[in-house]
């Protein structure tokens, strides 16, 4: 290859949090995309689920992107890939199982992807993108075909792990092949950019063999229904729990949409063994309830999930109760703390036996503890370490942990950081645009943009309307009529109210005959009138929208 200028890295999702991730290489002008994810959103947006990558920069280069190329199925790698592809329109590469799965994601209906072709990479393939060769080397992961991609550029291989761990038994793949990292190593790598996800976790990450034998023994102890909770896109841990259930008695039964999305994905493309068989809740009513095992979604709390129905006693086929017991096969992601717990005790409210990761050992991560992490280090020997997949405490350590590894250089960097790689050493060069968007059904808005802050004040601060009918010139034609929600009790408080609609009259009747006649004016004084009590009232800043409507050719009520 020739070398056409210098090789730059930036991250514009998943380095300084864990999810929402997308990463780009530039070389002499053209650019590769990894990876485009989402993040779920919190408590402080409300009515949003999916939170995105701004990548207005990329779009705006998008003439010069080559490709995005998926390391594998999670929606934190290529959620947002329905999103936001048409602000790119540029080829995607998978491999059969991650196209499967986004293919059935386009089906449900984003706009704009009509057009939007996946080019499948066999495992183990290679995807010629000049001046980039993109390699990709199956690792081992909690989900079917993981791969690093080994970018071959003008100067020299990056090694860009995705999400990875060094599972001897994973049980629905080989394992990682080391001797071709060793090879890879002995080849020289100029950058690895690595997963951080559990760089304070001492050890290794466990494997999921050791897994199946432990939820087996637990679940052999139950004498009534159970339900196992987990991530529908851990397939090794859905055949896990298949097969507890059957080395208990008991039938299987898949419940939830992303379940059986994740199931048919598997088998169409070879993951799921020919004998393995689950049933739908529905055709399982009649079971015995120590016949019975519901593998079910809903494992981080979400509340339109499976469980989450079941707890709530609003699932039309399920109903969980006494003497049951539900098992959480699965991490406590932090920030979810809060709805997961609140289930847990929604469940425990209904006699319901639950069982976490804190109980008893139910779950192993797929991304690599301290061990796998020197391990992989000791076999690539980059000259430069680049920690990403991670919050800015867990990329720090990294940092240091790569350091302690005789690596070179090993930077910390955060979203929007566009890196410098060669020639010469290692720098953040520049910072350029990046944030996050939030998806509120219609389409993709700032996080931080009016949208959202309007929402964030009604739901903190609640809001108040105000309905004007007025003449030509500004009489009022009748008072006005208004409305506090979220404010006060059952509108209980008339007095407030009454005090409301006077504030309202005389913002207008102040204003000049010139400032009557100016729609805009109006709005503006009742706004800030009305506000201000407000304000007195309860020590916040509620929203105010004021509806006018203006009459032509009608007398004023308080004429004459």
């Amino acid at each position: 290859m020739t070398k056409t200028g210098p090789l730059h890295f930036l991250p514009l999702g998943g380095a300084g949090e864990i999810g929402m991730n997308l990463n780009l290489y530039e070389c002499g002008g053209a650019w590769l995309m990894c990876d485009l994810g989402v993040t779920f959103a919190g408590g402080d947006l409300p009515g949003i689920d999916l939170v995105m990558p701004d990548l207005s920069f990329i779009a705006k280069r998008r003439d010069a992107l080559l490709g995005l190329v998926l390391t594998h199925a999670h929606e934190d790698h290529l959620g947002a890939v329905p999103y936001l592809w048409p602000r790119l329109r540029c080829p995607v590469y998978a491999t059969p199982f991650t196209a499967a799965l986004l293919r059935r994601k386009l089906a449900e209906g984003a706009e704009g992807i009509e057009d939007l072709t996946i080019t499948e990479t066999p495992l183990g393939g290679s995807i010629d993108l000049a001046p980039f060769r993109v390699e990709l080397v199956s690792l081992t992961h909690s989900i079917p075909e993981p791969n690093a991609l080994v970018v071959h550029t003008p100067h020299g291989a990056v090694m860009h792990t995705g999400d990875w761990k060094l599972d001897p038994d994973p049980l629905i793949s080989e394992p990682a092949d080391e001797e071709a990292l060793r090879r890879l190593g002995d080849g020289g790598v100029l950058a690895m950019v690595c997963d951080s996800t559990n760089v304070f976790r001492p050890g290794s990450s466990g494997s999921e063999a050791d897994v199946r034998k432990s939820l087996t023994d637990l679940i052999g102890g139950f004498s009534r229904r159970v339900a196992v909770t987990t991530f529908a896109s851990n397939l090794a841990r859905l055949l896990t729990i298949h097969e507890a259930a059957e080395a208990g008695g008991r039938t299987c039964v898949a419940v939830g949409r992303s379940m059986w999305r994740i199931l048919d994905c598997a088998r169409e493309t070879g993951h799921l063994p020919r004998n393995v068989r689950f049933v739908g809740d529905r055709a399982a009513r009649d079971l015995p309830d120590d016949k019975v095992l519901y593998m079910m979604t809903g494992c981080q709390g979400e509340p339109n999930a499976a469980l989450s129905r079941v707890a709530d006693g609003n699932h039309p086929s399920i109903e969980l109760g006494s003497g049951d017991a539900v098992v959480f096969s699965s991490k406590i992601i932090p920030g979810n703390e809060k709805p997961i717990y609140d289930l847990i005790n929604r469940l425990t409210r209904l006699d319901v036996e639950v069982v976490t990761e804190k109980d008893r050992f139910v779950h192993v991560s797929g991304h690599p503890n301290r061990d796998e992490l020197a391990r992989m280090y000791r076999l690539v020997r980059p000259r430069i370490a680049i920690p990403v997949h991670g919050e800015l405490r867990h990329i720090r350590e990294h940092a240091a942990l790569a350091r302690s590894f005789r690596v070179p250089e090993a930077l910390t960097v955060e979203n929007g950081a566009l890196v410098r790689l060669a020639p010469g050493r290692p720098e953040v060069v520049d910072r350029v645009e990046h944030g996050r968007l939030a998806w509120n059904g219609r389409g993709a808005v700032p996080v931080d943009g009016a949208a959202i802050r309007e929402r964030r004040r009604l739901m903190f601060n609640g809001a108040a309307f105000v309905t004007l009918v007025v003449d030509e010139e500004g009489e009022l034609l009748s008072d006005p009529v208004v409305g506090a929600h979220g404010l006060l009790e059952n509108g209980a408080d008339r007095d407030l109210i009454d005090d409301l609609v006077d504030d309202a009259i005389d913002a207008v009747e102040d204003l000049p005959g010139p400032g009557r006649r100016d729609d805009g004016r109006v709005r503006e004084a009742v706004r800030k009138a009305v506000g201000r009590t407000l304000r007195t009232e309860f020590k916040r800043r509620p929203v105010v929208d004021v509806q006018l409507v203006r009459v032509r050719g009608a007398a004023s009520a308080h004429s004459g």
